[in-house]
């Protein structure tokens, strides 16, 4: 079939979890909308703390800041619809609106991308370049990177929806997933996908591996770094300084790169197996970052802590005054 605009579709259908028996519609439901709203709250809260505590305006929690609010803004992309699935029976979603969410999917991952890139740079130039840091990682050198990654990243989602958008869709309109991707739309094109799925793979892969190759290098030079030191304690000192970007750069790229490899190693999974791993990909570290900065960086808990200080003084305060 020639290529160009006549799609027969108008809208399309999430999958979401196929084998998913309609009993547990809403225990899903419930699971997922408690998912996004502790994502809400969590990030929230950090946002809170990075916007109004002026102890925490330093280069790293800059980077942090950014994180956030990429989290905050995939989770609000992909969770919602999916949520009015399963509670409200909403099954559709309108075809403009399919790529629209699909851009925000794949711009918002490599947005996050990048942030997870300059996270390895701060701690490549904290611990390998000591001396020098300070001078290059200024809050100018991260507002400018941060800048640079949430413009460069529309490049490469807006390719996908322009190129993908015309292709002529007129078989079935049922996405094997929970939100509209490139690959789980273009699969459904009455056309060779090819010419297509190619340069988006292609894409998705510098958009991955680039920062994923610098991080790698980054942490290997860390680690022999790390080696020369003679005291064990200010080995593992050093090393926990990292421990909290390593736990999140793992949760966001281990997922996806062992998808990427199994399904071009022959390793194939049942689609309610592709569909829980892709969403836990998606969806948990939104959730559990916050838990890491919070737990991990003694300046973020000692922040949060003044919060609930402050929180306790003034709920004491109002109780005193409501009993005179």
């Amino acid at each position: 079939m020639p290529e160009g605009n006549h799609s027969t579709l108008t809208e399309f259908v999430l999958s979401g979890f196929p084998g998913l028996q309609p009993q547990y519609e809403s225990l899903a439901s419930a699971v997922l909308f408690l998912v996004y709203f502790f994502t809400m709250i969590a990030n929230a809260t950090v946002l809170f703390l990075l916007v109004t505590d002026r102890s925490l305006h330093k280069p790293m929690y800059y980077i942090i800041l950014n994180l956030t609010a990429c989290d905050i803004l995939f989770s609000t992309t992909t969770l919602p619809k999916i949520i009015s699935k399963y509670w409200f029976q909403s099954r559709t979603i309108s075809f403009t609106a399919c790529f629209v969410q699909m851009y925000f999917v794949h711009y918002l991952g490599t947005v996050n991308s990048y942030i997870l890139f300059q996270m390895a740079l701060d701690r490549y130039l904290a611990i390998c370049r000591p001396l020098r840091y300070t001078l290059l990682f200024k809050t100018s050198t991260v507002l400018i990177l941060s800048v640079t990654a949430w413009v460069v990243a529309k490049a490469g989602a807006l390719m996908m929806v322009i190129r993908a958008y015309p292709l002529p869709y007129c078989a079935s309109n049922i996405i094997s997933n929970c939100y509209c991707d490139h690959i789980g739309i273009t699969s459904l094109a009455c056309t060779d996908r090819a010419a297509y799925s190619i340069p988006a793979f292609v894409n998705a892969m510098i958009m991955l591996l680039g920062p994923l190759a610098f991080i790698i290098f980054s942490y290997s030079c860390i680690i022999i770094a790390v080696l020369k030191i003679a005291n064990v304690q200010g080995r593992l000192k050093t090393m926990s300084t990292c421990s909290g970007q390593l736990i999140i750069i793992s949760l966001y790229y281990l997922p996806r790169c062992f998808v990427y490899l199994a399904s071009n190693i022959g390793i194939t999974f049942s689609a309610d197996m592709r569909i829980l791993i892709i969403m836990l990909y998606s969806i948990l570290p939104p959730m559990i970052n916050p838990l890491i900065y919070c737990l991990r960086a003694k300046d973020m808990r000692e922040s949060l802590l003044k919060l609930f200080r402050r929180k306790t003084v003034s709920h004491k305060v109002q109780i005193s005054a409501m009993t005179d």
